[in-house]
């Protein structure tokens, strides 16, 4: 089951700027909390009914957070740096300290 957030409103039918990708990206890491991920698909499918399709963009946002330092992306448990070469699932996690999703 896929939690929607109240950033998002329910499911939307067009993303119109990377800014509210980041609003519900760091939604989702807030309900779920310190030392817990998310999967970017919870975050594309919170904002977009063809939601496969913002993949890629979800995954650059989450990739630009972690390079801020805002995010954490683990592949298979292991933290992955944000500007290497990853393919295939990933997480999203909380960055360790105060205000890692004030934007």
């Amino acid at each position: 089951m896929v939690q929607r957030s109240v950033a998002a409103g329910g499911a939307l039918n067009s993303v119109t700027d990377d800014a509210e990708i980041v609003r519900e990206l760091f939604a989702q890491v807030a309900l779920r909390g310190a030392g817990r991920s998310i999967c970017p698909s919870e975050v594309a499918r919170a904002l977009a009914a063809d939601w496969r399709a913002l993949m890629p963009r979800v995954r650059e946002v989450a990739r630009r957070l972690a390079h801020e330092g805002r995010v954490v992306i683990t592949q298979g448990g292991e933290k992955r740096e944000a500007d290497g070469d990853w393919r295939g699932p990933i997480r999203i996690a909380q960055a360790p300290g105060p205000c890692s999703g004030s934007t």
